[in-house]
């Protein structure tokens, strides 16, 4: 499908691992121009490379899928090339130690790695990149291969009012009474799949490390009440990372942008982190969903990921291992000792049911799970940081990120180093923790069990009702501890009970889903909790339980609408419609609103939210329905799966 997108790119590029004993991509410059976003626009654009030939050969070839190209030079001569619809192949007698210049005009339309949001219909306009994988050569051309490392200088043309992110320092800003150019620089080289631009309508805020980075913090102009419960901690989380790790931040800034309809979470772009809008929130939210994790990992990987590079799927905890672990590092900084124990036993015990669905892997398979690359990565640098001590663990992380930087690596690079800082002998640690298939659950308790948090969570057990349990949630054990006990006895609570904290009486709410009258007021209090999740919960519980009070619970709720996806505002509409004396002239509206909710205008977190409610309630009327087939064809990947299931 052919995407407005005039498309003028100066770009040098990159190469392919069979290349990289060849050729040495240096620096790419791109010119990209939107400035007719309308669809079917067919303008091309401008793209120069350069790069040293490091021994002869009589070709040389970028990725770029589905691709037109012109005027191709080489040293501003025309030179013979073949465009096979997935490679731009440039044939010549390439002599050794020689510097070349390529050039072209290209047009891509691209289907994946650039989405061009919003622009066809009513939804906010944004075009941004998801290129990680072998993608970013569906957009720009360039070297799959994550081996190739290139310095790329990105500019481009765009429409006035709209903001222009990409990697690296923004040096100018030309203004015309149309459009603006936005250029951007590089000064040290990455991987392809690491290139990002997002254009769309934001402000930002601009804190500074202690280092002196630039912390820009991007947000929509509406969103301004947001921006400190969305990024709070980010700089004390950039400070202990560089700090903690002991190598200066490698880049010249770090930027944060939110898009909407992402396909993850976060992508930790060379200083240029994209995530989903949904973690955009306000301050009663953040107890319940806030992005302080996605934006410590994110964050981490600009050191294991984008400043060192696995050089293949097999050494891929290098990077989710260690932004998972250094982002519990940061977490712990802020939260404590307890929450980073908390969160290790969690991983344990994700990793233990993994095991036991028969889903273990090696930590060295490239097939791995996320769960094997992200929760068992991040152990093992728990394990080994214990194994050799803080200062041995320290030295060899910067030793390892020093050497490699700006380089690909292997795990044995990294237990070189650690070998080399503590002079130890690691070849059964890495037997029993990286190539072992199962996690060894065990040694890891034992591990656990140092904290003395951990161990009075395990302590307290109510699987037998005892007379012990009853005290437990008046007592001083930790949260944790109460809402197991919570999920263990959810029939025997009583009034003082509920004299606890968020995170006890959310878990309240959810457990007890059939109120004793008794409990009845002192459970309806949940409904004034500064917890969307907590509110979500106990109005449905609320007004299944006393059909009688229905329209005191549906009036007292009627304002709140929730998170992003509006997890409240579409429970209580889904309500009110069911609800036969409840507001009778207004249902209409209500029943608008909803259907409202499936169109493209929102993002797929709240589309599906309302997909849901309608179904339930058989309701899903032609619009619906036909946003539902338009659903099934959108690029978020798990929301057309649940679109063609619900449809199904």
């Amino acid at each position: 499908m052919n995407r407005f997108f005039i498309f003028l790119c100066f770009c040098a590029n990159l190469l392919l691992a069979q290349q990289t004993d060849y050729v040495d991509f240096k620096e790419v410059k791109s010119v990209l121009s939107f400035n007719q976003m309308k669809v079917d626009s067919t303008v091309f654009n401008s793209y120069e490379i350069k790069f040293n030939i490091l021994k002869k050969t009589d070709s040389v070839y970028l990725d770029a899928v589905n691709m037109k190209f012109l005027n191709v030079a080489l040293n501003e001569t025309s030179v013979e090339y073949k465009n096979d619809g997935k490679k731009l192949i440039i044939y010549n007698k390439f002599k050794a130690l020689t510097s070349y210049k390529l050039s072209f005009l290209f047009f891509a339309s691209p289907k994946q790695a650039m989405y061009f949001i919003g622009w066809d219909n009513d939804s906010r306009n944004q075009i941004w990149t998801q290129g990680q994988g072998k993608y970013t050569s569906h957009w720009l051309p360039s070297i799959d291969d994550m081996n190739d490392k290139i310095e790329f200088d990105i500019s481009c043309v765009a429409p006035k009012g709209y903001q222009v992110i990409s990697n690296g320092k923004m040096i100018s800003k030309r203004e015309t009474p149309t459009y603006n150019l936005w250029e951007f620089d590089m000064q040290k080289p990455m991987a392809s799949y690491l290139v990002a631009l997002v254009i769309g309508k934001y402000d930002k805020k601009v804190e500074y490390s202690k280092s002196g980075i630039s912390l820009e913090m991007y947000y929509y102009p509406e969103d301004s009440l947001k921006v400190e419960p969305t990024y709070r901690y980010s700089k004390q989380m950039f400070d202990f990372l560089e700090e903690e790790i002991g190598v200066s931040y490698p880049w010249q800034n770090y930027k944060q942008v939110p898009v909407k309809d992402f396909l993850y979470a976060g992508m930790e772009n060379t200083s240029t982190t994209i995530f989903a809008d949904s973690f955009v929130i306000d301050s009663v939210a953040f107890a319940d969903k806030n992005y302080v994790n996605v934006n410590a990992h994110e964050l981490a990987h600009q050191w294991f990921g984008d400043l060192v590079t696995e050089t293949s799927g097999t050494h891929h905890w290098l990077q989710e291992g260690f932004a998972t672990y250094y982002a519990l590092l940061a977490e712990r900084d802020i939260f404590g000792d307890d929450y980073y124990y908390w969160r290790l036993y969690e991983y344990a015990q994700e990793l233990l049911e993994q095991d036991m669905a028969g889903g273990g892997t090696s930590l060295l398979n490239p097939k791995s799970s996320s769960t094997t690359f992200y929760k068992k990565g991040a152990w093992v640098l728990h394990l080994l940081r214990e194994l050799v001590g803080d200062k041995a663990f320290k030295k060899a992380v910067k030793s390892y990120l020093i050497k490699y930087e700006f380089k690909n690596v292997e795990t044995q690079n990294f237990i070189a180093e650690i070998e080399k800082a503590s002079g130890l002998d690691l070849s059964e640690f890495v037997e029993l923790w990286l190539n072992n298939k199962v996690f060894n659950y065990d040694d890891a308790l034992v591990s656990l069990k140092k904290s003395t948090f951990i161990q009075e969570y395990l302590m307290v057990d109510c699987e037998v009702y005892t007379s012990k349990c009853s005290d437990y949630l008046g007592s001083g054990v930790s949260d944790e501890a109460k809402i197991k006990v919570v999920s263990q006895i959810p029939n025997h609570l009583k009034k003082e009970d509920f004299k606890n904290s968020l995170k006890v009486r959310q878990a309240i709410a959810r457990n007890v889903s059939k109120i004793p009258s008794e409990l009845k007021t002192t459970y309806e209090s949940l409904l004034d909790d500064a917890s969307y999740v907590t509110i979500e919960t106990a109005l449905f519980n609320l007004w299944k339980n006393f059909p009688q009070e229905r329209h005191k619970y549906l009036d007292k709720t009627k304002g709140i609408q929730g998170f992003g996806d509006k997890n409240v505002r579409m429970l209580w509409l889904a309500l009110v419609l069911i609800t036969d004396d409840y507001n009778t002239d207004n249902k209409t509206q209500y029943f608008e609103e909803l259907t409202n909710y499936t169109s493209p205008k929102f993002g797929f977190e709240a589309r599906q939210n309302a997909f849901q409610y309608l179904t339930l309630i058989q309701a899903c009327n032609d619009t619906c329905k036909e946003n539902l087939k338009q659903a099934t064809k959108h690029h978020n990947w798990r929301f057309k799966k649940f679109a063609k299931s619900l449809l199904d």
